[in-house]
């Protein structure tokens, strides 16, 4: 595990960007909404660091298909906070009629192609998709870690309260005007809770000296006790994740998806049982208060990163934050770390890019 923090360039520049999207968010899983959120018949598009994404359900199957009619490229469903019930996906373009396994059923006036033309040869394309823990797990490169490995310290300390069924009972996003790495590192620093947060998330995780930390090859927690019926568990994930999972079940799913060297998306889901939809805008207002006291100290860090800060030395309450910053520094492939960036350490071994654009909405 690294001893020092990642150097302060790797927030900063643009390069640092486009290899994140190529190497790193390529290698993991990304939960994009509650299974239950999906019903029999339902599809909802989401865009994912560029790549448009429609999630269907179909005769019991859950799909994950590229957003993109194969004919010329235009987008079959536009990105929606609600999922929408249809049998068939039609490109609003030229009329190429998907059923939502997505294979082709039709193409307008098919006989007047140039040339052969075979319904067949024009599927759309799928991409990886798991259901875990109530979530819908979506893999944008060919060749991601097991989803269990990627989750494995979650499956360890709480598999049966994660697998709890839960409602997609609220979802929010804001942009952060930060690095990701700067809004995840905050979100796993536990040194900074009981002094930014006194009213708000210290009151939440109690004292520091009953913090329980455990740390995996691919992920860390934070679990402090709950009244008397159990442990509040704070996990940290890659590649910009944070699972907050309550005794009672409930569940904060908090990301902070890349828009640029200098922003970020904040997306906050609430889970929970159905019955809890009518407190659903009480917890939102909760937790966005302790994530506005966040707002404004991450936003300030992004101004001394890009100053040319040199970071000083991490406290044994940061350990969560060297956790994932080594395992970003394995999954980036770059296993040193000079003052400056260099060729060689950032553009060696290409690997199949993703489109710079947006997080799922």
């Amino acid at each position: 595990m690294n001893t020092t923090f990642l150097p302060a360039w790797l927030y900063t520049d643009p390069v640092i960007v486009q290899r994140e999207r190529q190497r790193y968010a390529p290698r993991l899983w990304h939960p994009l909404t509650a299974s239950t959120a999906l019903a029999e018949g339902q599809v909802q598009a989401f865009e994912l660091l560029g790549v448009p994404i429609l999630l269907t359900r179909s005769q019991g199957a859950l799909r994950c298909l590229i957003n993109r009619c194969p004919h010329r490229g235009v987008a079959l469903q536009q990105p929606s906070q609600q999922p929408q019930t249809c049998r068939r996906l039609v490109c609003p373009y030229h009329g190429w009629t998907y059923d939502l396994a997505g294979q082709l059923l039709a193409a307008a006036r098919e006989g007047d192609f140039v040339g052969s033309f075979e319904r067949s040869d024009w599927p759309l394309m799928p991409l990886q998709c798991r259901e875990l823990g109530g979530l819908i797990w979506v893999a944008i490169g060919p060749d991601p870690l097991p989803l269990e490995q990627q989750l494995d310290l979650v499956l360890q300390e709480a598999e049966a309260l994660f697998a709890w069924p839960r409602e997609l009972l609220l979802r929010q996003s804001h942009v952060l005007n930060c690095n990701w790495k700067i809004a995840h590192d905050n979100t796993l620093d536990d040194y900074h809770v009981a002094i930014a947060h006194p009213t708000t998330l210290h009151r939440e995780q109690g004292p520091v000296r009953l913090y329980r930390h455990a740390l995996s090859d691919h992920a860390s927690l934070l679990a402090t006790p709950y009244g008397e019926v159990g442990e509040f568990l704070t996990f940290g994930l890659a590649p910009w994740t944070h699972l907050l999972l309550w005794p009672d079940g409930r569940l904060a799913l908090i990301q902070f998806p890349p828009i640029d060297p200098g922003h970020c998306y904040m997306e906050v889901c609430l889970l929970g049982d159905g019955a809890l939809k009518p407190q659903a805008q009480v917890w939102m207002e909760e937790v966005q208060t302790f994530l506005a006291e966040d707002r404004r100290l991450v936003e300030a860090a992004q101004v001394g990163y890009a100053s040319g800060l040199v970071p000083g030395p991490p406290h044994r309450l940061e350990q969560r934050i060297l956790q994932q910053q080594s395992l970003y520094c394995r999954l980036m492939d770059l296993e040193t770390f000079g003052s400056e960036p260099t060729t060689s350490v950032l553009m060696t071994a290409e690997h199949p890019g993703v489109a710079t654009a947006p997080s799922p909405h």
